[in-house]
C-alpha cells in the first residue's frame, strides 16, 4: 500500500473537524453527489472539496483530478481523507496523491454507502449508515 493506510468514517470525520486542518475529498461524480448525497462538514474551513476520480458518464479516470485537488486547497503535508461510495476509487485517489507528493492520504473504509445487506441495498456501513452529518439534493 503507498497511501498512508485506511481509516473508518468515523475516525476520517474526527479528523477533518479536528484541530490538524485535514481536509476531505469526495472522489464520487456529480450524479453520485446530486442524487445520493455528501457529507456535510458544517464549521470545518475548507475542509471538502468534490473532485470526480472518474468522471460521469464515460467512467474514465479524470486526468486532472491531482490538479484539481490542490486546486482545492491540499498542500503537500496536509492530511487528505478520501471518500467514494464504498471504499474502491478512493483507494486509487489516496496513490495518486501519495504519488504526487501529496497527503499523508488516507482511504475511508466503506465509502459515504457502504457494502448491500442481504437485498441489496447499501444500508450496513459507511459515511452515511455510521449516522455521520450529510445532507441530500
Amino acid at each position: 500500500m503507498s497511501y498512508a493506510g485506511d481509516v473508518t468514517p468515523e475516525q476520517a470525520h474526527a479528523a477533518v473537524t479536528g484541530p490538524e486542518g485535514a481536509m476531505l475529498v469526495d472522489v464520487r461524480t456529480r450524479a453520485e453527489w446530486s442524487f445520493v448525497g455528501v457529507p456535510a462538514l458544517e464549521g470545518a474551513t475548507d475542509a471538502v472539496a468534490f473532485v470526480e476520480w472518474s468522471t460521469f458518464p464515460a467512467g474514465t479516470v479524470n486526468e486532472r483530478f491531482v490538479d484539481e485537488v490542490v486546486a482545492a486547497g491540499l498542500t503537500p503535508g496536509r492530511p487528505v481523507y478520501l471518500l467514494c461510495r464504498s471504499g474502491v476509487r478512493s483507494k486509487a485517489a489516496a496513490d495518486a496523491l501519495t504519488a504526487a507528493g501529496l497527503g499523508p492520504a488516507y482511504n475511508i473504509l466503506d465509502g459515504f454507502e457502504g457494502g448491500h445487506d442481504a437485498d441489496g441495498h447499501r444500508t450496513v456501513a459507511g459515511w452515511k449508515n455510521a449516522g455521520l452529518p450529510w445532507r441530500q439534493g
